[in-house]
């Protein structure tokens, strides 16, 4: 039986950079169990099924925050409802706000397996340390940060740049909040509305209407210590969705109020805990995107509670 199922994305920025990157890690993994490199997503549920059938109990990701959601959609599709093997976040991308969110150190990767190897072989005597959140399922994708709009407009104009990192994502905000006083291009690519309306199943809506965003998370962070789902974690079985619908100066002027974790206010948002809502695009679509990674759905789009995870604290 392999204990750990190391999962590796080639795709990845810092694999890119730093080819020996893999290497190193199974080096660091040895016979404690198995590495794969998936290069699409059906391979990736080849592995997972693998994993399953070979009873991985713990399976550590090499990749940011796009890595981590594309593998839990692809664990999920083999593990079906059988309960999911331990989660271990090895910070490997250029985004890694879902670790920071959950505590992950700043650490290497492959500082991390090592920590993650330890606790494991410790666990008879001293339990493994985890948090427990709910994933969010997006359609048939599963991960943590859901947004349209601004969200969506902020990581399609940072992943306009080959070279990513968390200055460059300082800066897209920064130009985007210096063109707000003169209404430059830079806002107006970032700031994008979404129009539509959002029901939930208690027969309640958010009204239909232009959003700043519509944004739902089972995480408080969403990057640069912004911590706009500060209700996140209040119930397990919810999640805090956002409809932030004032004006795009009215919410750069209230974002110290979201840094410290607070809210806009009702007169600039509506905001709930919901285990369920259906996005209903007056235009016909919803692009969105899903922790990092953009995409763009035809018609209405389901965001609801999904499966509880154990994501191990090393």
């Amino acid at each position: 039986m392999a204990a750990i199922g190391l999962l590796l994305n080639p795709r990845a920025k810092r694999t890119a950079k730093d080819p020996e990157l893999a290497y190193r890690l199974k080096r660091v993994l040895g016979d404690a169990g198995m590495a794969r490199t998936p290069r699409s997503f059906a391979e990736l549920i080849e592995v997972a099924t693998d994993f399953k059938r070979s009873g991985v109990e713990l399976v550590a990701v090499a990749g940011g925050d796009g890595t981590n959601h594309i593998t839990l959609s692809g664990l999920v599709s083999a593990y079906g409802t059988a309960e999911l093997p331990y989660f271990a976040m090895l910070r490997g991308g250029t985004m890694n706000t879902v670790a920071n969110s959950f505590g992950i150190p700043r650490r290497r990767p492959e500082k991390l397996l090592a920590r993650y190897l330890r606790a494991y072989r410790r666990r008879a005597l001293n339990p493994m340390r985890f948090v427990e959140p709910n994933a969010l399922r997006v359609g048939q994708r599963y991960g943590f940060i859901f947004g349209t709009g601004c969200i969506y407009g902020f990581i399609s104009e940072y992943s306009s740049r080959e070279e990513r990192s968390g200055i460059w994502a300082a800066q897209v905000l920064g130009r985007a909040v210096a063109s707000s006083v003169v209404g430059g291009a830079a806002l107006s690519r970032v700031a994008q509305r979404w129009h539509g309306e959002v029901r939930f199943d208690d027969g309640s809506a958010f009204p239909e209407r232009g959003y700043l965003t519509v944004g739902a998370s089972t995480c408080a962070q969403i990057g640069l210590g912004f911590k706009p789902f500060f209700r996140s974690g209040e119930r397990s079985d919810r999640f805090h969705i956002l409809g932030i619908h004032g004006s795009a100066g009215q919410t750069i002027r209230g974002l110290p109020r979201v840094w410290q974790g607070r809210s806009l206010g009702g007169q600039l948002t509506y905001e709930r805990l919901t285990d369920r809502a259906i996005l209903l695009p007056s235009g016909g679509s919803v692009p969105y995107t899903l922790d990092g990674d953009v995409y763009e759905h035809q018609g209405p789009l389901e965001v609801a509670i999904g499966p509880r995870l154990r994501i191990l604290i090393p």
